[in-house]
């Protein structure tokens, strides 16, 4: 049980609270603990969970939720409000733009209780009988029940993979060793089911207790020694993938490894995350993908981090110190700007005392420097946040859209190619703003974006964060075939979310992206040269 499944039952309390309409306060003090919760840098357990009461907004309250959570798994409170709710309801609060404050009114006004009569009333325009129910409400709201029902059962990459290494270790438990396969092999951005292959047999009982682990389908291939290697591949690739190079008919030949099965149908081998189509195959095949796309491991320094400074959980020098300790060259401190009010964005004279923190911790680091970084936003008309004289303090710029997303595509390409011709704009952060089974991203041109960078210097982050992996991998190698560098940034706000960068790196596999093509694996001086041009 750790912190952020501890904060969403607090979360989930406050809603079902809202939803059957008790005191504001209770409600505020709940949904304040769930995100106190998120943002502690320690792990909660029975031992020091009497700690959290030195922090404002713990109280003795919030402490016995948090003491049935670790004992019990769950606050007793929220079993008490999910019976009172019919599960259908409750559904209904994941979906994007309905608080409960709305589900209450459908709920009890037009007796809407599930997805389906939900879209159907909408479909019928009949909310709009509602208070707060306008027309232009009613059609986002048919797209967003679209969006969820598509989103349903699913989960980010970064999520499947953190279940399947407990499902790991929960074998090994057993003296099982079983290898990940499937979506998760090919670092799938969005994971439908968890595959495993072994050569062992998993009991009844196992598989049953394997599932509890995750939300969705656990998928265990036994297989025998013999056919291992092939249906190693066989489980790892796509159905596309595997007809465009007429695998199936190997199926009663044996292998000693993967390369040999690639080597029988003549072609090179294809590295697992690469095994995604027929478009995969010809590239990678042209490419030669043995010849290895980046590693974590040649990562100098990580770039993108925020701090206490805006909405991080740890301060500047703990966020120095743990990616110091992690033996990189450099951290790029990236707060939110004036205008992210949400975020507690830098003022100009809180950029100015930042700065000033900054130069003191690089004279206590050797062989390690923080770079003043910011994430400015891109405000309505294409501008950076702040006036010339702040935007030529900094180090290097982070331009990323955090508001406004109701554009037209040619909007929001004008938008951001406004703000790339900036001179100081180094890095465009995460172009669409998606939040992979949350919402879409804005729409935008991606070529044109993309010819923009290349023609301004400016670097395209791929956003590490499971809940990101925005810019799309999909388009890396146009990047790459325009000059464009990528840099592959965690958008940490804690100092272990640092790690996150893990997920980027591995998307970026799927794109074949060397690390001559990254800035984060470029020692010190020559990043700065970079952003300098």
């Amino acid at each position: 049980m750790n912190n952020l499944l501890i904060a969403e039952q607090f979360h989930q309390l406050s809603k079902l609270m809202e939803l059957h309409q008790e005191n504001v306060f209770k409600i505020r003090a709940i949904a304040n603990a769930a995100s106190i919760i998120e943002k502690l840098n320690r792990e909660i357990t029975l031992d020091n969970y009497q700690q959290l009461s030195s922090i404002k907004g713990i109280g003795k309250n919030i402490l016995e939720k948090i003491k049935e959570i670790l004992i019990y798994g769950k606050i007793k409170e929220l079993d008490e409000y999910e019976k009172q709710t019919p599960t259908s309801v409750v559904e209904l609060l994941n979906i994007r733009g309905l608080g409960s404050s709305k589900v209450y009114k459908l709920w009890k006004e037009l007796n809407i209780t599930n997805i389906d009569d939900l879209l159907k009333a909408a479909e019928n325009n009949e909310l709009t009988k509602l208070k707060g129910f306008s027309s232009k409400t009613q059609q986002t709201l048919i797209e967003n029940i679209h969006f969820y029902i598509q989103s349903k059962n699913k989960l980010q990459l970064g999520i499947a993979l953190n279940i399947a290494k407990d499902i790991i270790n929960l074998l090994k438990q057993h003296q099982i060793n079983a290898e990940i396969t499937g979506e998760l092999r090919r670092h799938c951005e969005i994971i439908k089911q968890i595959e495993f292959i072994t050569t062992q047999k998993i009991s009844h009982h196992l598989l049953h207790q394997i599932q509890q682990l995750s939300s969705i389908p656990v998928v265990i291939h036994s297989v025998n020694e013999n056919e291992y290697y092939y249906k190693l591949v066989e489980t790892t690739g796509s159905k596309d993938f595997l007809e465009s190079i007429h695998f199936y008919n190997l199926s009663h030949k044996k292998f000693n490894s993967e390369k040999e099965v690639f080597a029988s149908l003549d072609t090179a081998y294809i590295l697992p995350p690469q095994r995604e189509d027929i478009s995969e195959f010809f590239y990678c095949s042209a490419i030669k993908p043995v010849s290895h796309p980046i590693e974590y491991t040649d990562f100098k320094g990580i770039l993108h981090c925020h701090s206490t400074y805006s909405d991080g959980v740890n301060t500047l020098e703990e966020m120095a110190i743990y990616t110091h300790q992690q033996r990189f060259e450099y951290l790029g401190i990236c707060d939110h700007s004036q205008s992210a009010t949400y975020a507690n964005g830098l003022s100009p004279e809180r950029v100015l005392e930042q700065h000033q923190e900054i130069e003191k911790l690089n004279h206590q680091f050797k062989n390690f420097k923080i770079l003043k970084g910011i994430e400015s936003d891109i405000l309505k008309n294409g501008n950076l946040d702040y006036d010339e004289d702040i935007l030529k303090q900094f180090d290097f710029v982070v331009a990323s859209i955090h508001s406004h997303f109701e554009m037209s595509e040619k909007e929001a390409t004008e938008r951001i190619i406004k703000a790339i011709e900036n001179p100081y704009t180094n890095i465009l952060g995460h172009p669409t703003g998606r939040l992979l089974l949350i919402r879409k991203g804005y729409p935008v041109n991606h070529k044109k974006i993309i010819d923009a960078c290349a023609a301004n210097k400016v670097v395209i982050e791929l956003n590490a964060n499971t809940y990101r992996l925005d810019i799309d991998w999909r388009w890396i190698r146009y990047c790459v075939e325009k000059g464009v560098y990528i840099a592959i940034n965690p958008d940490a706000h804690s100092a272990t979310a640092i790690q996150d960068t893990l997920y980027g790196v591995m998307v970026a596999q799927k794109a074949g992206l060397k690390k001559e093509n990254c800035i984060n694996t470029f020692h010190l001086k020559d990043l700065l040269k970079i952003f300098k041009k």
